[in-house]
């Protein structure tokens, strides 16, 4: 069997903001660090044989709390960036919807037919992404590997590992330093956790901002 386990990164300013962030280098929060030690301490003894992130700050530093528990680096996989939002990143749904009427309203209806202003498409995001998934996955067979990633990133690879419409992307929450866990055998998965955050207190745990 191999396991992979997947976690949002910690919080940041621009979630709390309620902006969107895309491929936007946004650091994390005293309250994401802290998210980011949390879920650390929680994967401690879990027998991970590598640490994979997105080249982005806030799934990179998520990253190395996590593999300075097993004494490990992170790998950095730019393929794992969060959708780009282009003209979208920086600002807040009131401000896209001022901008782009009646736009916004497909990212969470029919993202799969959406096309963001100077950014990317969500079977984009999901063919780069599940493409480092299969790379990663192919390099540690029988092993445990964890991957810090995006909301909007982790929720495409579960869409492919599911097999379910990209449309249904948001109906996967993420919470920040959520954790899933996917188990492969044989190559066949099976996701045996989903969203989980209870290393959160519990009045933070699934509180936080919507905004990827």
């Amino acid at each position: 069997m191999t396991r992979l386990i997947v976690v949002r990164h910690g919080q940041t300013v621009w979630n709390l903001e309620r902006k969107y962030q895309g491929h936007s280098d946004i650091a994390l929060t005293d309250t994401g660090l802290n998210q980011a030690r949390a879920v650390a301490e929680r994967l401690a003894e879990e027998p991970v044989h590598a640490v994979y992130a997105s080249d982005l700050s806030r799934a990179f530093k998520t990253a190395e709390c996590i593999a300075a528990a097993h004494s490990l680096t992170v790998k950095l996989v730019p393929e794992l960036r969060e959708i780009k939002f282009g003209e979208w990143e920086g600002l807040t749904y009131e401000q896209i919807t001022e901008r782009w009427p009646g736009l916004l309203g497909k990212l969470w209806t029919t993202p799969d037919e959406l096309e963001i202003p100077g950014g990317e498409t969500f079977r984009q995001l999901k063919e780069r992404s599940t493409a480092a998934i299969r790379q990663i996955l192919a390099a540690h067979p029988g092993q445990t590997v964890a991957v810090v990633a995006h909301g909007g990133t982790i929720g495409t690879i579960l869409c492919a590992i599911l097999d379910i419409h990209l449309n249904h992307v948001w109906r996967i929450r993420q919470d920040n330093t959520a954790v899933n866990v996917i188990d492969f055998y044989e190559g066949r998965p099976t996701i045996t956790l989903l969203n989980c955050v209870r290393h959160l207190k519990a009045e933070k745990a699934g509180n936080l901002p919507e905004v990827k």
